[in-house]
This record gives C-alpha cells, sequence and structure tokens, in this order.
C-alpha cells in the first residue's frame, strides 16, 4: 500500500532509506541547502522554497497558490509505487500540511477529520501550516473541511523536530 514519509531535514536521508522513498518533496526557506537522498532522482523531486508563515512578513515568503498547485501536480504525477517523502526543515508544520494535503487531493473520498485524527496519532508534534491548508481547501472545494478538521486537532505537542512517520492514503473506518 502506497503511503506518504514525513521526516525533518536533518532525517531524509535516513528516511528514504528506510522507508524505501523514491520521490520528495521539499517545503523549505529559499537558500536552505538541501542535499537531495541518492534514492532520489533530480526529476523526482520538488522543491518549493518558503517560510513557514501564515501572514505576510517583510523578507519572508508567504506560502502562495503557486506552491499549493505545484504540490497537487507533483502528487498526482506521483506513480505511487513507493513511499512519497515529504520534509520540511522541523517536519512539524509545512510538510505535515503537504501530506495532509496531498492524502486528501489523492483520495478526494477521504474524509477530512479522518486523515485529521490519523496525523495527530501518527505524529503527536505535528501543527500543520495553518495558511497551506486553507488555500489548499479551497483549491479543493473542500468548502472549510480541511481546515476546521485540523483546528480540531489543535497545536501539537513542543518539539524542536518531529520523527519522521507515515500517513497513509487509505484511513481504516
Amino acid at each position: 500500500m502506497p503511503h506518504i514519509v514525513v521526516s525533518p531535514l536533518s532525517r531524509i536521508a535516513e528516511s528514504a532509506i528506510r522507508f524505501g522513498a523514491r520521490d520528495m518533496i521539499t517545503l523549505i526557506n529559499t537558500g536552505t541547502p538541501v542535499i537531495r537522498p541518492a534514492e532520489i532522482a533530480e526529476a523526482r523531486h520538488l522543491f518549493l522554497g518558503f517560510n513557514d508563515i501564515i501572514e505576510p512578513a517583510e523578507g519572508m515568503t508567504l506560502p502562495a497558490v503557486d506552491h499549493i498547485h505545484q504540490l497537487l501536480i507533483f502528487g498526482r504525477r506521483w506513480d505511487r509505487q513507493a513511499p512519497l517523502l515529504i520534509h520540511c526543515y522541523a517536519g512539524i508544520s509545512r510538510s505535515t500540511a503537504a501530506a495532509y494535503i496531498t492524502a486528501l487531493a489523492l483520495n478526494p473520498e477521504l474524509d477530512e477529520v479522518d486523515v485529521a485524527q490519523t496525523l495527530r496519532r501518527n505524529a503527536p508534534s505535528a501543527t500543520p501550516n495553518s495558511r497551506l491548508v486553507a488555500l489548499a481547501d479551497d483549491m479543493l472545494g473542500r468548502r472549510g473541511r480541511m481546515v476546521d478538521a485540523v483546528k480540531a486537532i489543535g497545536r501539537g505537542e513542543e518539539a524542536f523536530e518531529g520523527t519522521p512517520f507515515i500517513l497513509p492514503l487509505s484511513i481504516p473506518v
């Protein structure tokens, strides 16, 4: 069964090997050095450069509709033959939002609350970036249900960085 692996930057090489990932999405500040693991071909790596913010701030790049658009295109092109690795700097905010968004985009029949609760169970520190979730909610026509579901799980446990975890693409009922 294909799934998404979420990891902090410091553990992407380990996660690519451990979980057998062959595709990767990076959501990190522009200019942050990212060494792509050897297991990930350059053509199978999407780099999205923006800051982990929810409102405009001077000198920072706000997550935008174009970032969500690129995320959705890449996610839909993923062949699901091996896990998809998604990471940000800490593996807590941008990457958990992207995993949540990708799971729902690839499986429109999934319930937003079920996916958000699975995210929380699998990643106690997850605090999905609310701007990314809101932009995707609008683009996917989820009528605020994604935003509400993420709000309902609340802020994750305090952590410097998250632990790599799996978000399945099918949620048992």
